[in-house]
């Protein structure tokens, strides 16, 4: 009955940052509405994590774990998904340079990209009986298949992905924004909370893993 509660409370949170997304969607903002949405949203990220992390040192146990990680996780999903409804419905206005790639290659890489993020996705499902956003935390820790690579493999592939979307806009602007501040942030919260978070829940086990496995960039197993 409890779990189904839980679910029931993280499946509506969730349900309800869908509707903020596409209620921004939808509003005509000035460029200086855009701008602080875009910049300011994901900054506001740096401190949500920092003290999401306080609140988990204070009392580090199985189950505060779980229930703080499911309030900074959608939390987050105000902090990036906003900003991201905005850059994504925006990017066209942003002046600026233009990245002379045909947007040929763009569309490519961001079906790899799309592809290796939805592998990503299934692979924790199936070997951590879990679910992105909060929605099902993994039960099981994952380590086999593309989390055997890189303890991130869903971290990569969602920076590929925003990168070739930046890619495919031909926007250098929409790149730089990737990469000198939505890049910054995710890192921020996997190294910062995250780890913190799966070694409560997981203990020697994540501490093993994290030992032999490299945080981001992918490296072939060991053994």
């Amino acid at each position: 009955m409890k779990h189904g509660v839980d679910l029931f409370f993280r499946v509506a949170l969730l349900v309800f940052i869908w509707l903020i997304w596409l209620w921004v969607l939808n509003q005509p903002l000035s460029n200086i509405m855009n701008l602080s949405i875009i910049v300011g949203g994901v900054l506001l990220t740096f401190p949500i994590v920092w003290f999401g992390r306080k609140i988990l040192d204070r009392k580090p146990t199985t189950s505060r774990a779980a229930w703080v990680t499911v309030f900074v996780h959608y939390a987050l999903g105000f902090t990036f998904g906003v900003p991201i409804c905005r850059a994504l419905i925006t990017h066209q206005d942003w002046s600026g340079w233009t990245l002379r790639i045909p947007v040929e290659i763009g569309l490519l890489l961001l079906i790899i990209s799309g592809t290796a993020f939805l592998l990503t996705v299934v692979n924790l499902a199936l070997k951590g009986l879990g679910a992105p956003f909060a929605i099902a935390l993994s039960r099981k820790l994952a380590v086999d298949w593309l989390y055997a690579w890189t303890r991130n493999p869903m971290v990569l592939a969602g920076l590929a992905l925003f990168l070739s979307l930046g890619i495919w806009f031909q926007s250098v602007l929409f790149v730089l924004w990737v990469l000198i501040l939505f890049a910054p942030a995710l890192l921020f919260f996997v190294k910062i909370y995250e780890e913190r978070e799966l070694e409560f829940r997981f203990g020697e086990s994540y501490l093993e893993y994290k030992s032999r496995t490299p945080m981001l960039f992918p490296r072939k197993p060991r053994g």
